[in-house]
Parts: structure tokens; sequence; C-alpha cells
């Protein structure tokens, strides 16, 4: 722990990074525990034209912030779960795990239209794997394109068409009131432009003057990071069902990791939701059994119901056409070998032929891009 006792947490500096630790900030002073966030600049921070499975085949925009705890500069770092590779390095523990968000996708969209209602060959963006092959396996018709960026910028990407479109038409037609002001001539709006415009939010007033190359119909991003991002009430939203789009391990989690054993028990006497432990530990005990986190679609979600947890694995190809799919109920007693075994029995099904096709795909990727 720092000499002044007050407790370091790093932190990714985009808006959604910090506003998750600020949640554990204020979680540790509400126990009288002081805390700072210092902001850390990732390696995937910088590399900005990288998709985000790729970066994190590295851990990319993990490991830089381990590295300032192991080296005690920082006291602890702040990671969005999800984005953790399953093997941590030497000397480095996850000693609070907080209460999980709402650990599902949202499928969003600029007019409220859920996934079933997209017309045929409509576009949907997203940076994950999974999604695009979750995507592609319920709508087979669907166009999926990449997207990467923060929850906001994919955000306004989104929404920006549609409403540059809209403040066209209702410019032209204002100018066409104005233009017959003495006529019979009926403006098709209750509101000017500018009244229009003034009732916008802030997200809406930023995608107004976003360029984008690709108009996306509709995108799928985490659920927790729209509530996390405060954009949830601002924009119309599909909650997709768990059981069909089986979410990411740790998906909608937060972990502090620690090197000092002092700071790691106060972060996990203050912090450690034992639920969410048990749920995300068998999560990413099926993904780090399995291997490929992030060359391959795989989804696995676990929720305690009893004595038992439930467990849900998808595993896709990269097209959404071949997949292994299976429920479990563990023993809470032994999930964590429960969660292994349930992997390997999964492997043998097919899940591993899966996951060797996609590396391939993967590492064929990458040498072409090389010799670009």
């Amino acid at each position: 722990m720092s000499t002044n006792g007050t407790l370091r947490l790093a932190t990714r500096g985009s808006d959604l990074a910090t506003r998750q630790a600020a949640t554990v900030k204020a979680a540790l002073e509400e126990r009288r525990v002081d805390a700072e966030l210092v902001e850390v600049e990732t390696e995937g921070d910088r590399v900005s034209d990288e998709l985000i499975h790729r970066l994190g085949k590295t851990g990319a925009f993990v490991r830089s912030l381990d590295e300032k705890v192991l080296a005690g500069e920082l006291d602890a770092a702040v990671h969005s779960m999800k984005d953790m590779p399953t093997d941590q390095p030497d000397g480095l523990v996850v000693a609070g795990i907080p209460e999980r968000a709402a650990p599902g996708d949202a499928l969003v969209t600029p007019d409220g239209r859920r996934l079933e209602e997209l017309p045929e060959g409509a576009t949907v963006g997203t940076s994950s794997l999974r999604r695009g092959a979750q995507v592609r396996n319920a709508r087979s018709d669907l166009t999926v394109e990449p997207l990467r960026g923060n929850v906001d910028t994919r955000i306004e990407k989104l929404l920006a068409p549609s409403l540059q479109r809209e403040h066209e038409e209702r410019t032209e037609e204002e100018k066409e009131r104005k233009g017959n002001a003495g006529d019979d001539y009926e403006f098709p709006y209750e509101r000017t432009v500018e009244e229009w415009f003034d009732d916008l939010s802030e997200i809406e007033r930023r995608a107004m003057e976003r360029e984008v190359e690709t108009e996306y119909d509709a995108i799928v991003l985490a659920e927790a990071g729209l509530e996390r991002s405060g954009l949830a009430h601002h924009v119309d939203y599909q909650r997709l069902p768990t059981d069909e789009f089986v979410p990411a391990p740790g998906q909608g989690a937060l972990a502090v990791t620690v090197a000092d054993d002092d700071v790691a028990e106060t972060i996990h006497t203050v912090l450690d939701h034992p639920r969410t432990r048990v749920e995300t530990t068998v999560e990413r005990s099926v993904l780090s059994e399995l291997g490929g986190g992030c060359v391959a679609p795989i989804g696995v979600h676990a929720i305690i119901q009893g004595e038992y947890v439930h467990t849900a694995v998808q595993v896709f190809d990269r097209a959404g056409e071949e997949s292994v799919t299976a429920t479990r109920d563990l023993p809470v007693e032994r999930h964590a070998e429960a969660a292994r075994a349930f992997a390997r029995d999964l492997a043998e099904r097919g899940a591993d032929d899966l996951i060797a096709a996609a590396r391939r795909e993967d590492d064929e990727q990458t040498a072409a891009k090389r010799e670009e």
C-alpha cells in the first residue's frame, strides 16, 4: 500500500474504464479506505487500427496496468474481466470481483427494431468474433461488419446516418416553407430545425458531426457497457437472451488485480462478491480449458441455482454455421474442477476442431496482413 495510506488504482483512460474504476474507488471509500485513480495508457489504446479480438491475444488492454502493479508503482488495477487473459502473471492475484452487472448483450438500433425485424441484408456492426457468429447463426441473411471504438463512438456511428438524413430533410422542408411563405404550403413537421436540434441528446449531437464509412442498421454490444456509460436511457435496444446469445466469459464483471498481500486482503474484504466470483470462475475455467478465446467465437455463461451452477457454453466456427453447444449443472462445492471437466467433454464433442479451424484462419489472416 502507498506510504500515505491511499490505494492507487490503475485504470485505462477511456470514459467507460474510468467510470468502472470509479465504482471500485467509491466502494472502497464507503468502507473508509482512501483510493485514487491513476490513468495508464495501454498498448490497446495506442494501436487504434486493430480489432479488439486481435488485441486480446496479448492482453493489450490489461498487461500495461498489471505491470505497474507488479512493479510496485501502483497498488491495484481495475479491469473488465472479459478482456483479461486466463493466464495471470506470477505474483498477481484477482483480489476483488464486485457484484456483476448485466452479463448479456444488447442489440441497438436507431429506431427500436428487434433482431427479427431487421430487413434482409441489414448491416450489423460488432468487433466481437462471438457476437458476429451468433448474429449470423440467428440470421444468416444479415451482413456483419467490423465496428470498434468505445461505447460512445459505436453509438455515434450507428446514429449518425439517420440523424444526418433527418436534419437534411427538415432543412430542405424549412427552406421550402420560407420560399412559399404566402402560399398554402403545409410544413410536415411540428418543430423547426432549431427546435428539433435543441431536443437532441448530447450523444445525438455528437453523431450529427461524425463522418462514417459504413452505415449500420444495428450494432451489438454489452448491456453493461451501455449502463455504465450512462447511455442505456438514450438509445433503443433489445436485450438478447443469454441462452441464445451466450455472453463472453466474465462479461459484465470487473476484476481488481493486486500483488501485495495486505492490499489483496483489504480489496477482497471490501469488494468481493462470492456469487459473482463462483460464476465467473466457472466461466473462465471453461475458457481456459478450451483455449482459443481470442481466435474462436466462444460464449460461456454460469449462474448459481441452489447447489448447482447452471452453465451454458457455445463454441462456433467464425461463419456461425457450425457449433458445439451444451448446458450442464455443476456442483457449487467443486465448481472449478467440474467446469474444466465440462470443457474437456465439449472439446471431445468437436469444440477442439472448431477452435483449431479458427486458429488456422486467424494465422492465415495475420500472414496475409503482414504481406500487404
